[in-house]
């Protein structure tokens, strides 16, 4: 009788799934008509104050039906973002009608499994047309395949929270003539991987790509003595394991990846950040145009003369321009000792005129100066409505 009584309430929540389903895309249909008014109409993606009182007036319909603020403001900026980033790329696709392609051939570091395969389906699953993976074991590779047209685009790690900037990425695009046209930030969560359920004092040897020891120092100093072995991705780390097949050895990976492997986590978590991300960033032979709708990042490449103050001089014009910078790195110049190439990404299009205007007055008071790309931004920050504090609004 029970049994009957949990399979009829089981049916009925699969029946409510599948209709918010249904509405759910009847939703992102509606939001895609935003977007066509917006592009007529020349407004941006964003409405900071009409999301805002979305926001509130939902999560005080959602208290009048038991539904909990703070799980009311979680789920609809799931869906605040989805609708954004949705419409930012039918904005770009619109913006590039040549570049659409049925095709996307895409080359990244490692097989799958890989963090870079886990970030390249996820920014590929926006873009029209199929998805070929093409796995390279070097950034020098990733690069050749699409400077020789085997590869649509690459897709390349920049930089991690935990363990800063990755700077072979950053000498490659140095001697490229590849453009950047996208950026994704992904979430990292490294996983003790095991072929079988053994405790981790067992293991011997452990299997890794070097940026992923390094942003695991921590774990591996409570580990003990054991055996590091350094592989060119997180992919081939997890080959090794899935073919030796010995309680005594593991690697370092995402879960997900592991899966694809036939190998089990063991321990999780394994970051000296716990909030551990990677950005990475999308290159292609020829630029892409952003609209001026969408919130878009500019990468330039630059040297300055060898004076005092340079530096800040050129810096100085981004503040007189009111151009945000997000990240300055710098990295030493081949043949030219004790003088350095200097990356810097800005918050501004490049067709917009205040960007425009400090592009040109810092290629012309610096030794070299090049636009890696403009393109849009992947990264859609919440809409800060304090779950609490919207409740007493308005009354």
């Amino acid at each position: 009788m029970a049994t009957n009584e949990l399979e009829e309430l089981r049916k009925a929540i699969t029946d409510t799934d599948n209709q918010l389903l249904n509405i759910i895309a009847g939703r992102q249909k509606l939001t895609m008509q935003v977007a066509q008014t917006k592009v007529k109409h020349h407004i941006p993606v964003r409405d900071q104050v009409r999301e805002e009182q979305l926001l509130v007036r939902l999560i005080k319909q959602g208290q009048a039906v038991g539904l909990d603020p703070h799980f009311v403001t979680k789920l609809f900026h799931v869906i605040i973002e989805d609708s954004v980033l949705n419409q930012q790329s039918m904005l770009a696709q619109w913006a590039n009608p040549g570049a659409q392609l049925p095709l996307n051939r895409v080359a990244f570091l490692g097989e799958k499994g890989s963090y870079s395969y886990l970030a390249t389906q996820k920014y590929f699953a926006r873009r029209s047309g199929e998805l070929m993976e093409i796995g390279c074991q070097s950034f020098a590779e990733i690069i050749q395949k699409v400077e020789s047209n085997e590869a649509d685009f690459a897709v390349l790690p920049i930089e991690n929270t935990s363990s800063g900037s990755i700077n072979e990425v950053y000498d490659q695009l140095q001697h490229t003539r590849l453009n950047i046209v996208g950026e994704l930030t992904h979430p990292i969560n490294h996983a003790l991987l095991v072929h079988n359920d053994i405790e981790p004092g067992k293991i011997q040897t452990l299997y890794a790509h070097p940026q992923v020891f390094a942003q695991c120092s921590h774990f591996l100093a409570d580990l003990g003595n054991v055996e590091v072995k350094p592989c060119d991705s997180t992919s081939a780390a997890m080959l090794i394991v899935n073919e030796l097949q010995s309680d005594t050895v593991a690697a370092i990976g995402s879960q997900a990846g592991g899966k694809l492997y036939n190998l089990r986590a063991i321990k999780s978590n394994l970051a000296n950040q716990k909030e551990n991300h990677s950005r990475f960033i999308v290159v292609a032979s020829q630029p892409i145009k952003v609209p001026l709708q969408v919130p878009a990042k500019t990468t330039v490449i630059m040297s300055t003369v060898q004076t005092p103050g340079a530096l800040v001089d050129a810096l100085l014009v981004l503040k007189e321009n009111n151009i945000n910078m997000t990240k300055l790195e710098s990295r030493p110049i081949n043949g030219n000792p004790w003088e350095e190439m200097f990356y810097l990404d800005m918050q501004g299009n490049i067709e917009d005129g205040p960007l425009q205007k400090a592009i040109d007055t810092l290629r012309g008071m610096t030794r070299y100066f090049k636009v890696l790309g403009c393109y849009p931004v992947e990264e859609v920050s919440p809409t800060k409505v304090a779950a609490v504090n919207a409740l007493t609004k308005g009354s």
